[in-house]
């Protein structure tokens, strides 16, 4: 892995590691804080990566929409509605239940 997409990846759980248990945010939205929008494919390859390392709430990272498109990466299907249901977010269909409310927008939050 060259060195520039090591530290993005590892730019990625800094920001990742701070958002509130019970609140989601978007691909995209990391991305753009980072400076680099436009590559929230890069931001979901490095939750991929992430796995392993348990101190990473990678289930708290959904698309622009709220839907739940990293679940074939977690251990099985259901692992990261299921911990978003034990954090209190609601998911019906893959899809987050107030989905505008829970967002968490590190733009804004990390000032």
């Amino acid at each position: 892995m060259s060195e520039n997409k090591k530290n993005f990846f590892e730019d990625v759980y800094e920001v990742v590691r701070l958002i509130p248990e019970g609140r989601v945010t978007s691909y995209g939205a990391i991305a753009s804080y980072l400076g680099s929008k436009g590559s929230a494919r890069m931001v979901g390859w490095a939750l991929i990566a992430s796995h392993p390392f348990t101190k990473i709430p990678a289930h708290r990272v959904v698309n622009r929409q709220g839907l739940l498109t990293g679940k074939q990466h977690f251990d099985n299907p259901n692992a990261m509605k299921e911990r978003l249901e034990q954090e209190g977010v609601k998911v019906e269909n893959d899809q987050v239940i107030g989905f505008d409310r829970l967002f968490w927008d590190p733009a804004k939050e990390l000032l």
